[in-house]
């Protein structure tokens, strides 16, 4: 009897936590009504913007973003294209255009939106016989039409890299993180919180539920930038 009264306990404090993370979700349509009546179909993504001191971290990021946003049903400007015909014009970070009309990305490479990326934690972080490794990363894609900021959302992923029981005491322990976190690749990383972030995206034109996602509630209200205003 008193483990059947522990049983019901624990699961009544699991669907108060599940209740209060559904909480925290809105539907697509919800979050983001400007993509629905934009329906941006190509998208230039620029050079990152920095906030880290891993100054690879904008090249490295590059190789990450292509592959989801296309799987998202989108088409993406060859990124390595783009940059390269970006820096000749003297254009060597994304903040560097921060300040440009987006309108002349329309002109330039007919490009119907696009994708500002700014990395601000690609790090390493060490604490007493643990540490980690965190990529954090925040999005907005803005129409090259309206000016208008279409979708977005920030994320992170943090990934613990402390030695655990290593068995080799307070030393073992501290030898085993240093090689834990040498060893965690930052690609990776950068991948899931694309594949997270950019799921919450509405479907573009070369997906085939373009147009019959409105409804799902994917979006998580507490890291998207774009919220319907209430009537």
């Amino acid at each position: 009897m008193i483990k059947t009264i522990k049983l019901v306990s624990m699961l009544s404090v699991v669907a108060l936590g599940l209740s209060g993370c559904a909480g925290s979700f809105v539907t697509k349509e919800e979050a983001f009504p400007k993509m629905y009546q934009a329906r941006p179909v190509s998208i230039l993504v620029i050079p990152a913007v920095n906030n880290t001191t891993a100054a690879e971290a904008t090249e490295y990021y590059a190789t990450t973003v292509a592959e989801p946003l296309t799987r998202m049903g989108y088409y993406v400007l060859p990124i390595e294209v783009t940059n390269r015909l970006i820096q000749e014009q003297g254009i060597v970070d994304g903040a560097q255009l921060a300040s440009v009309d987006a309108g002349l990305f329309k002109t330039m490479y007919g490009a119907d939106a696009i994708m500002y990326v700014t990395i601000n934690q690609w790090d390493t972080s060490y604490f007493v016989v643990g540490g980690s490794v965190t990529v954090g990363i925040a999005y907005e894609l803005v129409s090259t039409t309206s000016k208008e900021v279409l979708w977005q959302y920030a994320d992170t992923v943090v990934v613990d890299t402390g030695g655990g029981n290593s068995g080799g005491g307070l030393i073992g322990a501290i030898i085993s993180t240093a090689i834990n976190t040498a060893m965690t690749d930052y690609v990776p990383l950068a991948k899931q919180v694309n594949y997270t972030a950019l799921s919450t995206m509405p479907y573009g034109g070369y997906h085939a539920q373009s147009g019959m996602d409105q409804k799902a509630q994917a979006v998580n209200k507490n890291k998207a930038g774009v919220v319907a205003v209430s009537n």
